[in-house]
């Protein structure tokens, strides 16, 4: 009997090590979003910050991954959208003052979420940012690092519906990992979780 119960306590433990071992850094989801299911959504440029090098490779990465999941009938790219924004003044301005406000007082306007919803035609707007996109040393190991975190927003609302915030390093000893394959891996591990 104490043995049974032992040995259902080591089990116990190691399923839930291994379940601890897996998954996002960081994932937190609307309760809304179970009834959330955006069929068009736009990629807005990514916040680099210092790492300038990675908005080329995460301006590619993210859309590509989600088109490779066919869970959208239409993923408007960063580039798409840039030319629509440059195209069209009132899109330009509703972009511009949403991003502003969103930046500055973290809040995310209905108004002008659902305005950008209704010019580009999406039901979702996918915020980007890379945290991190160097090659560093920690506890003597070589790393490539990619931090990244994702933010899905229903243009309907203008509520948050999944953010997620991620990392991977590859370890190396000679031949340094190209960052881009490891944002890819990070990309697709996020979009995994992320509400269709």
């Amino acid at each position: 009997m104490v043995r049974k119960y032992f040995l259902r306590l080591i089990l116990a433990a190691a399923v839930l090590s291994l379940a601890a071992c897996g998954g996002l850094r960081f994932s937190q989801l609307d309760p809304a979003a179970k009834d959330y299911h955006p069929k068009r959504i736009a990629v807005f440029p990514a916040d680099v910050g210092t790492y300038e090098e990675a908005r080329a490779h995460i301006e590619q990465i993210v859309p590509g991954v989600l088109i490779d999941t066919k869970w959208f009938t239409d993923v408007i790219d960063t580039p798409s959208l840039n030319r629509q924004i440059q195209a069209n003044d009132e899109l330009r301005r509703a972009t511009t003052e949403y991003l502003s406000k969103l930046q500055t007082l973290n809040y995310s306007d209905p108004l002008l979420c659902r305005k950008i919803g209704e010019l580009t035609k999406t039901d979702g707007l996918l915020l980007v940012a890379v945290d991190f996109w160097n090659y560093t040393v920690e506890k003597d190991d070589k790393l490539a690092k990619v931090s990244i975190g994702l933010k899905l927003i229903d243009t309907a609302s203008g509520k948050t519906m999944w953010k997620a915030g991620h990392h991977l390093g590859k370890t190396y000893i000679l031949i340094k990992p190209d960052l881009a394959d490891v944002a890819r891996s990070v990309v697709k591990e996020m979009v995994e979780e992320m509400p269709h």
